[in-house]
């Protein structure tokens, strides 16, 4: 017959004290800080070349509304589509202001969404409206680059840029045939 003999009851593995697990509980606490700060470091490059990405696309935006606006005096006839092209590309460029006002305050040049860092100094001689083609390509570029850059963003971000690529693209095929 068996008999109990094991006053103490049975262990699956080594014993660790209760220093040894205090000890090993503060180690795995400012690991996973350290592993916490280093992800926010990445995060924020990360948000930084999205912000540069956005930039980017609202000086475009900003472009394209501006040769719009100044094609409809070359183009009377065509002013109703010109119009609708320059009022969408200034509501892409408000869009993507309000995202870069939100993910960043300020413009990397460190002026403010308001202030629109697409406004250059005035030219030396005054440019002449572009053609129709010129816009097209000029919209082609835009969509290019919204494409692009849909690609290299995440989420919300990703999806702004990918709706103004799919916008140029149906200006060029619909709107200014």
């Amino acid at each position: 017959m068996l008999t109990p003999t094991a006053s103490r009851p049975p262990t699956f593995g080594p014993v660790v004290s209760r220093r040894a697990a205090l000890r090993f509980a503060a180690v795995s606490a400012i690991g996973a800080t350290g592993v916490a700060l280093l992800a926010g470091c990445a995060e924020d490059t990360n948000t930084q070349a999205e912000v540069d990405s956005l930039v980017a696309q609202a000086r475009l935006a900003r472009r394209d509304a501006a040769s719009a606006a100044a094609a409809i005096a070359l183009l009377p006839e065509r002013g109703a589509a010109l119009d609708l092209v320059r009022s969408q590309r200034t509501a892409h460029a408000d869009a993507l202001d309000a995202e870069i006002a939100r993910a960043a305050g300020t413009y990397p040049d460190g002026t403010t969404p308001t202030t629109s860092p697409s406004a250059s100094p005035a030219p030396a001689a005054p440019t002449p409206p572009p053609s129709i083609d010129q816009l097209r390509a000029e919209l082609a570029e835009s969509q290019r680059s919204a494409a692009d850059s849909a690609r290299n963003l995440s989420a919300y971000r990703a999806g702004l840029s990918a709706s103004i690529s799919a916008a140029c693209a149906t200006y060029l095929a619909v709107v200014l045939p």
